[in-house]
């Protein structure tokens, strides 16, 4: 550091060039706040800070998201990088857009980046028609990871998961007690984990609750895209099918199936409820506010923190699935069946 250095961070800082020189050098004697002042100086115009004054990162950790179009996804991003931050970590954020790098290609990109694990959500560990030994390939590489949403028991590894199946008991058990008893499923593609296990927690209830047939259940399933388009499409299905109720697997399939009620000259919920899945951002701001299964985002992205911070500090943790329960949040897209439905 030459002294017409020093005369610029000092002028910068608006010390004296002796205090930056004690700053620099280690040396006691100056406040706390004086020292982030010079340093703050040093940023500024552009110096590299002496090494031993670099706040250290204490690694990076991968973020594979789907798509952010669904706010459930920002959302647990949201959680999972502020509790990683806390830890000392810095999150890197990847987002699997349509037509853009693969879960595979934006695995290799944060290896090569040197990660010291990785957060998988809804990823290709919940497709139980994709290759899962890729999983235990990142196992082999030594880079610890989670998974969020979808469990597949080939794969070795802490999983943090909402019962699906427990949620669409509540949806249809809600409904019933409402006098519904021509209930529909709109839900995404049969290959996804927690999409199986919302029709068997759908079924389940159905044959239970209103005495169906388990082939009539499977009349009261659309499955579509998880999509608004997707929640549409089912929704306008099941209303061919004389339904007074559609339970959704998002809250934005939930969107759709409103638009779908309204197209037909109906209301919700005086002709037809409808229950949405996640309880994303905004969501009680819909008109009417949407009655919804509330996904616990903050216990499960902390758990998947925590579960992952264990694996990488060589502590293997218990590699099995964490079940965490959903919650039933009544608002205002579900009421008492109509006379005549």
């Amino acid at each position: 550091m030459t002294t017409a250095r020093l005369s610029d961070i000092a002028a910068q800082a608006g010390v004296s060039e002796a205090t930056v020189s004690r700053v620099l050098n280690g040396k006691p004697g100056v406040s706390a706040a004086t020292r982030q002042t010079v340093l703050a100086a040093l940023d500024v115009l552009g110096y590299e800070r002496p090494t031993r004054l670099r706040t250290r990162s204490a690694g990076l950790i991968g973020l594979i998201t789907p798509e952010l179009s669904n706010p459930i996804f920002p959302a647990l991003a949201q959680v999972i990088e502020q509790v990683l931050s806390r830890h000392g970590f810095t999150p890197v954020l990847c987002t699997q857009l349509p037509g853009g790098s693969t879960e595979d290609e934006l695995v290799e990109m944060l290896v090569e980046r040197g990660v010291a694990g990785i957060v998988f959500v809804s990823g290709l560990h919940a497709d139980t028609t994709a290759d899962h030994d890729r999983y235990a390939r990142l196992t082999g590489r030594q880079v610890p990871f989670v998974l969020i949403n979808g469990y597949s028991e080939k794969i070795s590894a802490p999983f943090i998961s909402p019962d699906d199946r427990t949620a669409m008991w509540m949806a249809v058990q809600h409904l019933v007690e409402l006098g519904h008893e021509r209930i529909g499923l709109a839900v995404g593609q049969r290959r996804y984990v927690p999409v199986l296990r919302k029709i068997e927690g759908f079924t389940a209830a159905v044959q239970e609750l209103l005495g169906r047939t388990a082939e009539q259940v499977q009349e009261l399933i659309q499955p579509t895209l998880f999509s608004v388009e997707g929640g549409d499409a089912a929704a306008g299905a099941l209303l061919d099918k004389g339904c007074t109720a559609i339970v959704c697997g998002s809250d934005m399939m939930a969107l759709g199936a409103i638009r779908a009620v309204r197209r037909r000259g109906l209301s919700v919920p005086h002709d037809v409820s409808v229950v949405g899945f996640d309880d994303s951002p905004l969501i009680a701001f819909t008109e009417p506010p949407l009655t919804t299964i509330r996904q616990p985002v903050e216990a499960m992205a902390t758990a998947a923190v925590d579960a992952l911070l264990e694996e990488v500090g060589g502590n293997l943790g218990q590699r099995a699935e964490y079940m965490f329960q959903p919650e039933l949040v009544m608002r205002g897209s579900t009421g008492a069946v109509a006379n005549g439905r």
